[in-house]
């Protein structure tokens, strides 16, 4: 217990140095992860039943030769993908955000150094490296949290791009 009590204290106070722009590129985090995740287990556990059940119906078909047969395949193939590449947009739009909110907490955090240079002047340097920290901190989370993000999204990409491959591979088109 006295573990987690001293790293959210550390937590807490890397926020209370990188400034509240953190808090988003945090929730932007979490959201990135969350969804992720979920993707990873659309893509082993949900989808390869999904794969199956699309089998089965096309070799029960009768007709898998006409015109009709292959709107019908190209139908289900195209939900298929739509299933797949879901919230992937979402998840490459939060990758780009976190380095973007990052930039949020710099501007913020120079604004606090002129404030501080206007008002003590040049010579407080102590006031002036908690402003620049500030400045620093967020953006450094931000690419943290976008590096993080990613490689994660890339792969996903790859196995998304595999999955609608095998599943057409496994559709023989007469």
């Amino acid at each position: 217990m006295g573990y987690l009590i001293g790293l959210w204290e550390s937590v807490r106070d890397f926020i209370a140095t990188g400034g509240d722009v953190l808090y988003f590129v945090a929730a932007a985090l979490f959201l990135m992860w969350v969804l992720m995740i979920e993707r990873y287990w659309y893509l082993t556990g949900v989808f390869p039943k999904v794969k199956k059940q699309i089998i089965a119906n096309w070799d029960a078909r009768s007709d898998t030769t006409s015109w009709y047969a292959h709107r019908i395949r190209d139908a289900w193939i195209s939900q298929a993908s739509n299933d797949l590449n879901a919230r992937m947009l979402i998840i490459r739009t939060l990758v780009a955000m976190c380095p973007l909110i990052g930039l949020l907490g710099t501007v913020t955090g120079m604004i606090g150094v002129f404030e501080t240079m206007a008002t003590q002047g040049t010579s407080n340097a102590r006031l002036m490296a908690a402003g620049i920290s500030m400045a620093t901190i967020p953006t450094m989370a931000g690419m943290v949290a976008a590096l993080s993000g990613l490689f994660i999204s890339s792969r996903l990409e790859a196995k998304v791009k595999l999955a609608k491959e095998g599943l057409v591979d496994s559709l023989p088109h007469h």
